[in-house]
């Protein structure tokens, strides 16, 4: 039986303050990491984001943090090739991944990010969950479902939440939920529940703290 991919709900009131909470904490860049040997301490929980180029991730982090600025976009693809972590308040990781998809990017920068890429989510023990940012424009592409096949093969469940969902007209959402739904259906550790965000807008916002917070 397929699974039906449905909308996360607007929690209740009880649930989004707890979210609001957690990101009430301050949030603060930690570093970017190149190797595997400058990872942190795996001393507290954290969350991972993995996006395409240009699929509003620096602006969803810092729209659930409440911090402008915390991630910063890069016009230039390719540019940024590291894993930059930020702590959100004392007891949790916020992952920021490098944007994927980069047809610009010389062949071996893209094939070490690939491999640190693989090696962080086969074996970092305190990811307790991978957000795979969707262009709600365009809908899931070829390489959205690269890493969504690599979280499969590294057992790393991954859910996914669509972004600028503001710019979509809403006769085209339909049809672009029943795309990405059908995607989604042949990854085996994707989460059976999508988010539906603006940052600009801040819709989706609370939902996908309430999320997180209830990941701890």
């Amino acid at each position: 039986m397929q699974i039906q991919f449905t909308l996360a709900e607007t929690p209740d009131d009880f649930t989004a303050e707890k979210g609001r909470k957690l990101f009430a904490g301050e949030s603060e860049f930690v570093k970017g990491v190149v190797a595997m040997s400058g990872l942190p301490p795996a001393d507290r929980m954290e969350v991972c984001f993995a996006g395409r180029s240009n699929v509003g991730k620096s602006s969803l982090i810092n729209a659930l943090t409440g911090t402008k600025g915390l991630a910063r976009a890069s016009n230039t693809p390719g540019r940024t090739q590291e894993i930059n972590y930020f702590t959100q308040g004392p007891d949790h990781y916020l992952v920021d991944l490098p944007g994927y998809g980069y047809a610009n990017a010389p062949l071996p920068v893209v094939e070490k990010w690939q491999r640190l890429l693989k090696q962080y989510l086969s074996g970092r023990q305190t990811l307790r969950r991978a957000f795979v940012l969707i262009d709600a424009r365009h809908g899931m592409k070829p390489v959205d479902e690269e890493i969504m096949s690599l979280l499969d093969s590294s057992a790393v469940t991954f859910q996914c939440v669509l972004t600028k969902a503001d710019k979509v007209k809403d006769k085209d959402l339909d049809a672009m939920l029943t795309q990405v739904r059908s995607k989604l259906a042949t990854h085996p550790a994707a989460y059976p529940e999508m988010v539906l965000t603006s940052s600009e807008k801040g819709d989706g916002i609370a939902t996908l703290r309430s999320i997180i917070v209830g990941l701890v």
